[in-house]
């Protein structure tokens, strides 16, 4: 399928979304809609192993009728007492359960006769997902999708009712569209981004735009320690420990190719975006072996994995990737500032969290790992607490480049930011600045930047060039960085002013000069021409 019908297949869901949403809040619209695309996803999949478990076996679809039934719906009725044994073979290979009943093209059928029973069927279809399947990867996954809920309609039958609308409309979208893994998996992206452009400032709790995660996955899989010789071959491991819906995670297993990673992991508080986090992996087809999304507080570190005491078990990762909520508050107790993650550095503010973050993901970065984070303006110039961490790190010399980006960027928020690449190792007794504040595209809601202006950020920072690019980047020493007292705005190591350009005196007085006579010439005609008429001269100069 070509990128253009991918994209079209977002768009055909996304006007399906606007259209039957109606007073529904946006967000929880997204949830209903994304878990049934997830659910179609599932059903192709479980179909295809079946099949192929099954062999000559499975059923002609072809010769199974089109009442609503399946082809394993035929060979559940055919085979009862061998269910069982299916089921646990599937558990093994397919490591889900989908029963015939609660496959898509079933619901679908049921949608499309107004069938009553629709709502509760989904509702025992979605509860047989979680309850048995591996645990590890579908426990709880439609947990937030609440189909009793009065926001669908006040009764059951307004509730079916509407369910039946919903479902019908996709599936119908869907029928227009080859439906394979990267299709349905571009389309969920592309919806993630639609309502994360209608959430306003809840957006920055679950996504970030894609051409900002394009230029963090190309810093963290390029070398480490020689960007100059390009993309790592592998990465054994990668993190984002505020993964959200897990697209800058994707961004970088897509930029490194499907077998190019060992394991994605990634960290995610809110519940729901948790959810969507652990749909999106499988939809692009990231197996439930290649990567672990966990619930819980990054912050508070209550992830047992990441508190390993042994050091040889405790997990290091060759990248990290980050966008944290901006200056969020927390509460940095005395407990915390004995945290192995914060103890040589200090606590950020309960004001701004910013550098909590920061220095969570850099304490599992390996030595030689890259780490890139996306960061308020704030965190370069702050006093304080912020102001003794920034020096350590710096004197640390895991400072490697600082990249200003420009305002409106985000659906969360319409300040500047910026992007912070930490390095336990690094060669260059330096710091890049790179200035992109100034160089991107205006958009009706937000501003963007085009490819252009992506590949040249991710340039500079590949070829690090010893002479700077003017307005634009400059390698600084760490003498000059001391010397401003280890402040890192930017614009106090990249001038964007543009210079004035010098004006030569005595050539504009000959303009000038020249001017004067051609008006007295011009005068003197134009008076020639009144007096002719009879009429008054123009006055002449005083």
């Amino acid at each position: 399928m070509t990128e253009n019908n991918q994209t079209q297949l977002g768009k055909t869901l996304w006007a399906i979304a606007d259209q039957l949403r109606g007073a529904m809040n946006a967000d929880d619209f997204r949830d209903y809609m994304l878990a049934f695309l997830f659910l179609r996803y599932l059903s192709d999949n479980y179909q295809q192993a079946a099949k192929k478990e099954l062999g000559r076996d499975y059923p002609d679809p072809n010769a199974v009728g089109n009442g609503g039934r399946s082809s394993l719906s035929v060979w559940y009725e055919q085979n009862p007492s061998d269910v069982v044994a299916f089921e646990k073979q599937m558990r093994l290979k397919a490591h889900y359960v989908i029963r015939p009943e609660h496959l898509w093209a079933s619901i679908a059928h049921m949608a499309r006769i107004q069938d009553d029973e629709l709502l509760n069927t989904l509702q025992a279809g979605f509860k047989y997902i979680e309850n048995e399947s591996f645990q590890s990867t579908f426990s709880g996954l439609f947990s937030e999708i609440n189909l009793g809920s009065e926001k669908l309609g006040k009764t059951y039958a307004d509730r079916n009712a509407k369910l039946c609308t919903i479902i019908t409309k996709i599936a119908e979208g869907l029928a227009e569209f080859s439906t394979d893994s990267d299709t349905l998996g571009d389309a969920y992206e592309y919806l993630i981004g639609q309502f994360a452009a209608g959430s306003g400032k809840k957006a920055g709790e679950f996504y970030t735009p894609q051409r900002i995660s394009d230029i963090l996955s190309a810093f963290v899989t390029l070398d480490s320690q020689e960007p100059k010789t390009g993309k790592r071959k592998h990465l054994a491991s990668v993190m984002d420990f505020a993964c959200g819906s897990g697209s800058l995670l994707l961004n970088v297993r897509k930029r490194m190719g499907a077998h190019g990673i060992g394991k994605i992991f990634g960290q995610e508080k809110n519940i729901t975006t948790y959810n969507l986090a652990r749909m999106n992996m499988l939809l692009h087809g990231v197996k439930d072996t290649e990567f672990e999304i966990y619930h819980g507080d990054t912050l508070a570190n209550d992830w047992d994995m990441l508190r390993e005491i042994n050091p040889a078990k405790k997990p290091y990762f060759d990248a990290v990737v980050a966008n944290p909520p901006f200056s969020y508050r927390w509460d940095p107790n005395e407990a915390l500032g004995e945290d192995v993650r914060f103890k040589n550095y200090g606590l950020a503010p309960k004001s701004a969290a910013d550098f909590a973050f920061l220095l969570h993901g850099f304490h599992y970065l390996k030595d030689d790992g890259v780490m890139a984070i996306i960061l308020p303006h704030g965190v370069l110039f702050r006093g304080g607490t912020e102001a003794k961490i920034r020096r350590k790190l710096l004197e640390d010399g895991h400072i490697d480049t600082v990249i200003g980006l420009p305002a409106n960027l985000f659906y969360s928020t319409g300040i500047p930011v910026c992007i912070l690449v930490l390095k336990k190792c690094k060669k260059p007794d330096d710091v890049l600045f790179i200035n992109a504040s100034e160089q991107f595209e205006r958009g009706k809601r937000q501003n963007y930047l085009s490819d252009v202006h992506i590949a040249k950020i991710i340039d500079t920072y590949q070829q690090r060039p010893e002479e700077g690019i003017d307005r634009y980047a400059r390698r600084v020493g760490m003498d000059e960085i001391e010397a401003n007292d280890f402040n890192l705005n930017i614009s106090r190591y990249v001038s964007t002013t543009k210079e004035e350009v010098a004006i030569d005196l005595s050539v504009t007085h000959k303009e000038l000069v020249e001017i004067e006579r051609q008006v007295r010439e011009a005068t003197a005609k134009h008076n020639g021409y009144l007096k002719e008429l009879g009429l008054s001269p123009l006055p002449g100069p005083d």
